[in-house]
């Protein structure tokens, strides 16, 4: 089965400096990425101070975002204060059978929770089957990701069956790429950059007679051959100019077909994150 997988900090709905409303320019970016499940960050489905602004919905986040065409949703509320409240969410056309909010903050000023939920393909009973999803938006502080990253694996490895499809998703604020080993290693998943045929710009310039050549020192050679063989992430932060690569998804049990990064003004202007959207087929 093919789905179009999709993960989206929307930065509460807000712009960055002035905190105007723009959840009206999510919905629109819903419509245009048009994913069968949605992994969401910093969805404020509750802001007392903007809901009587005339730009903003009525009712809750999750409400008008829902109503894009996404029947079956999943929050975890994370952040509470006096106003309102934030979180994780994914938004689903298949149907979702359970989900659960595990708190994972590491210390008071950043509170962080894993989003599981278990959505279902097919028909009814022995028919179908379960597909487990994970929504992740990990904490600034490297040593809070690494802490947050080995308890989702230890999560994973209690709650989801090993020959279950998973797919964990979201924004993982990690630039150095110093917790990806341990989803790769520990839980046998890949990002779906992986099956890219995308390359450093150093292999198309570097010829492989030059890193042979005798003047050319081996720890060189060893760095750039590295380098060049090494996964290339999709960039989606700033969205003005992205530049780092802090939104990913990893499946297991999935095969990816393509990938794809929005582009563009109009995309800009929706959140300070891109978009990450997969193609992909459940085995």
């Amino acid at each position: 089965m093919k789905l179009r997988i999709a993960t989206y900090n929307i930065h509460k709905g807000v712009t960055a400096l002035r905190g105007r409303p723009r959840i009206h320019d999510v919905r629109l970016a819903l419509h245009a990425m048009n994913a069968d499940i949605v992994f969401l960050q910093e969805v404020q489905d509750r802001n007392e101070r903007l809901a009587h602004h005339h730009h903003y919905p009525k009712g809750t986040q999750l409400d008008y975002l829902c109503a894009s065409g996404y029947e079956h949703r999943a929050y975890g509320m994370n952040a509470v204060y006096p106003h309102g409240h934030h979180g994780n969410a994914i938004l689903s056309r298949l149907p979702i059978r359970h989900f659960q909010n595990v708190d994972v903050s590491d210390h008071a000023l950043e509170k962080r929770g894993l989003l599981h939920a278990v959505a279902h393909i097919g028909g009814a009973g022995r028919k179908g089957f379960d597909l487990h999803l994970v929504c992740v938006h990990l904490g600034l502080i490297h040593r809070s990701r690494v802490r947050q990253t080995q308890f989702l694996a230890d999560f994973v490895e209690a709650e989801v069956p090993a020959n279950a499809p998973l797919i964990i998703a979201g924004d993982f604020n990690d630039w150095q790429r110093r917790v990806d080993g341990v989803l790769r290693a520990r839980l046998g998943m890949n990002e779906v950059g992986d099956a890219q045929e995308q390359r450093r710009w150093y292999e198309h310039l570097v010829p492989e007679a030059w890193l042979s050549a005798p003047w050319v020192s081996r720890p060189l050679q060893r760095r750039t051959r590295v380098r060049a063989s090494r996964p290339q992430l999709a960039r989606t932060f700033p969205s003005i100019a992205p530049w780092l690569h802090l939104d990913r998804i990893y499946l297991r049990g999935c095969e990816v077909n393509t990938v794809h990064v929005p582009s563009g003004r109009e995309w800009a202007k929706r959140s300070d994150h891109m978009p990450l959207i997969a193609q992909v087929r459940i085995y």
